[in-house]
């Protein structure tokens, strides 16, 4: 919503982060090093996980995860009909089989009974996307898959902060990934990270990232025997890798970044507390149900079925009031003509994420108080 101002410099990026740049680069520290293994520590304790391997984006995160837990090309992954293209890519690009399961309504996260019913002994995987701040119901989920060889690979992008019972979403999957893009809720301009408590996996990741060699994995792993020859060790590869690495920059904004993220929190959780008190039992929208303590990407309103408003004249509305607005997310995504490529199949009926597809669409929410902006949405519409 931009009908007010906002300074993103002074809440959002600042001069610590321009500083801390700045000397990365006067000190000739460029490519993934001793600021990024900093940074990695640092958000694996403030997440809560064992170990955080920094990537470019999310998305690379997501597909170096899908190679590490070795997952093959072919194998059925359940994802929900309703998230970001960047959640389904790199599984497309994989080679795997996607079943698109709906949404629930309110939540926007998965149709936990549509969910249940769409696992079967073909499935490998289950994508968990936390979609816009709001944590799923871990605990309805794990008991569709106990005593099951099944996995799940957690899509926390949106959702950096955002907790299920005291625990921080990003740390109930086997591996989970993250976003730092620039509009979500800790920056470092364009990046990511994953996070697991596996140490296999986390060295698996580590060569992955990096050409597929032993340089970056420490003297005991679980991937090579390696040598204490560091001339051999330098061009010794042993994985079928990639140059996905980060920058010391990035590493360098994190680092500010990560110090900012409880106050950043804090205030989105405020924001978004007005917002509910605004819009709660609206006759008109229905707005996204907090399954626990969701972190609050954005504010999402879908018309209801008995309301007589059309989404377009809405949008219109915004518009005229400068209030900024996108669909939700990519709506449902199998309505996109990429799908084309996509080797899948769609469970049952999308209904939900059909009727959002057609009558939703969110607002964004911010690090700083925007209660003149919530309440100038709230009289608009």
């Amino acid at each position: 919503m931009n009908n007010v101002a906002i300074d993103w410099w002074s809440t959002f990026l600042g001069d610590k982060e321009a500083e801390a740049a700045y000397e990365a680069i006067k000190d000739c520290k460029i490519s993934q090093g001793v600021i990024t293994e900093k940074l990695e520590h640092r958000i694996a304790e403030s997440v809560g996980a064992q170990y955080c391997v920094v990537v470019p984006s999310g998305s690379m995160g997501l597909l170096l995860s899908m190679i590490a837990i070795g997952i093959s090309p072919g194998d059925e992954v359940i994802v929900p009909a309703v998230s970001w293209s960047t959640t389904y890519f790199p599984l497309q690009q994989y080679g795997l089989k996607l079943k698109f399961v709906d949404i629930d309504l309110e939540t926007l996260n998965y149709d936990l009974s549509m969910l249940k019913s769409a696992i079967t002994s073909k499935t490998k995987m289950i994508m968990v996307v936390n979609l816009l701040g709001n944590p799923n119901d871990f605990d309805v989920i794990n008991s569709f898959i106990k005593d099951k060889d099944i996995f799940i690979l957690e899509d926390n992008c949106e959702s950096m902060g955002a907790e299920y019972r005291g625990r921080q979403t990003g740390t109930f999957g086997i591996i989970s990934t993250f976003s730092t893009f620039f509009s979500h809720h800790m920056a470092t301009m364009e990046g990511g990270f994953v996070t697991t408590d596996d140490e296999e996996l986390y060295h698996v990741l580590l060569s992955l990232r990096a050409h597929g060699w032993t340089r970056n994995l420490p003297q005991k792993n679980h991937v090579s025997n390696k040598s204490n020859n560091w001339f051999e060790e330098s061009f010794r590869f042993v994985l079928p890798g990639y140059n996905i690495r980060p920058v010391e920059m990035s590493g360098a904004i994190g680092i500010e970044q990560l110090k900012k993220l409880p106050k950043f929190l804090r205030e989105r959780r405020k924001n978004a507390k007005l917002f509910v008190e605004l819009f709660r039992d609206h006759p008109d929208f229905i707005i996204q149900k907090d399954i626990d303590n969701s972190s609050w990407f954005g504010f999402s309103l879908i018309i209801r079925p008995s309301s007589k408003l059309k989404r377009q004249t809405v949008i219109t509305k915004l518009q005229k009031n400068q209030i900024e607005c996108r669909p939700i997310v990519t709506g449902n995504f199998t309505r996109n003509h990429v799908m084309k490529y996509f080797d899948y199949k769609i469970h049952k009926e999308l209904t939900n994420a059909e009727y959002l597809h057609e009558n939703g669409f969110f607002v964004g929410n911010s690090h700083d108080s925007i209660e003149e902006e919530i309440r100038f949405l709230a009289k608009c519409i």
